[in-house]
């Protein structure tokens, strides 16, 4: 297999974005992923979008085609990729396989929602279809009830609080002050999370990922193409995945999710290396146990110190692992089928040194973790700097 570079990046705003439609955003993050790689677009050969639900929230399916003929890339194939959540992530690893078993040497991954068009009612349905729609839908769980089963445990089998969620929450908000694609610049304190509305207890508003608008691009050549392009590339290490049940009682555990641990695994294998040289990290945010779960699952801290470590400043920017520069899900936004594809936008720009008022000194490695519904599906991919 071909050795494969990010070689472009770019992204939409993130936000209630009322004046712009689905075509919009794919068009902002497709140019400035194509300037940003300083390309023609006649180079790019096929195109993998990321979209979880378009067809119940805008109406709208046949997703691929209609992301490349706005783009302006006709006649090349067009695929649509969906993962739940990890739609981008998963739309990223199909691109990243095209180039590396020599079937193109150039091509753009896109990953786009539009949700606040369709009620909230219709956002949490459509939404819901990432879970077992008969064992958990129907019977009215949601999303923010089944996360906060996985708090809940977390909570009685590590002592985790409330404080410690919320910790994650106020860190990502500082964070997305600095990003100027971010949905929210607003500094949040880990009282205004104890004190917003709640959702699903102990999860709150101030707990939860909004739902947004948004879309995200990135351009992939083959390693040695890249090389002779530009000095300006980023190599992708390692590309894993790995799957679970999706009923959320099927599981062994409530505290932990599998197939992120097996794909971080399989992605460390293949980069040759380990949890402690990752420098900057990316992680599946929608909920604030999202995170602490995800920072223990990938090895950065043992399991049930995720909460503490949060706490304690370990994943801020100058800590110990920083995590989710650009604001995460929480802050940044959570588009859900871009938002795979923003967390590999986020890391490119910190190893290539370019995360203004984030940048994280030195970075050498990245590591994004990319999570559909409750943990069946995850993704995980390692970057490095040349």
């Amino acid at each position: 297999m071909r050795k494969v570079a990010v070689v472009g990046v770019g992204m939409s705003k993130f936000g209630e974005l009322w004046d712009l439609n689905l075509r919009d955003l794919v068009v902002q993050a497709g140019i400035n992923a194509i300037k940003d790689a300083n390309i023609d677009g006649t180079e790019i050969k096929a195109l993998y979008g990321g979209t979880m639900a378009s067809g119940r929230l805008i109406g709208q399916e046949h997703i691929a085609a209609l992301i490349v003929d706005a783009m302006g890339l006709n006649p090349i194939p067009a695929t649509r990729v969906e993962g739940a959540c990890a739609s981008g992530g998963l739309a990223l690893r199909n691109a990243y396989f095209a180039i590396a078993s020599g079937a193109y040497d150039c091509v753009v991954v896109g990953g786009v929602e539009k949700m606040t068009d369709a009620t909230t009612a219709e956002a949490v349905t459509a939404l819901g279809g990432a879970g077992d729609q008969e064992w958990e839908l129907l019977q009215g769980a949601t999303f923010p009830g089944l996360y906060a089963l996985m708090a809940r445990r977390h909570m009685l089998e590590y002592g985790t609080t409330e404080e410690m969620l919320a910790a994650a929450a106020v860190k990502n908000h500082a964070n997305a002050m600095h990003n100027k694609y971010a949905q929210f610049h607003n500094p949040i304190t880990i009282e205004d999370v104890l004190h917003s509305k709640k959702v699903a207890d102990p999860l709150k508003v101030l707990d939860c990922s909004p739902i947004t608008d948004g879309a995200a691009a990135v351009i992939l050549m083959d390693l040695e193409k890249a090389k002779e392009h530009t000095d300006n590339y980023v190599e992708i290490a390692a590309s894993a995945q790995a799957s679970d049940t999706v009923a959320l009682h099927d599981r062994e555990s409530l505290t932990e999710i599998r197939a992120a641990q097996i794909a971080a695994r399989e992605a460390y294998r293949q980069a040759g290396i380990t949890p402690k040289d990752i420098d900057v990290a990316e992680v599946h945010d929608c909920f604030t146990i999202a995170e602490i779960m995800a920072i223990e699952d990938v090895g950065f801290f043992p399991k049930g110190q995720g909460g503490r470590a949060t706490l304690d400043g370990e994943t801020k920017i100058g800590g110990t692992i920083p995590v989710n520069t650009s604001g995460g899900l929480k802050a940044c936004g959570h588009p859900v089928g871009a938002t795979g594809v923003k967390q590999v936008v986020e890391l490119t720009w910190q190893l290539r040194g370019e995360a203004e008022g984030r940048q994280v000194a030195d970075a050498q490695y990245g590591l994004a973790h990319n999570v559909g519904g409750s943990g069946a599906t995850c993704v995980v991919h390692i970057l490095k700097k040349p």
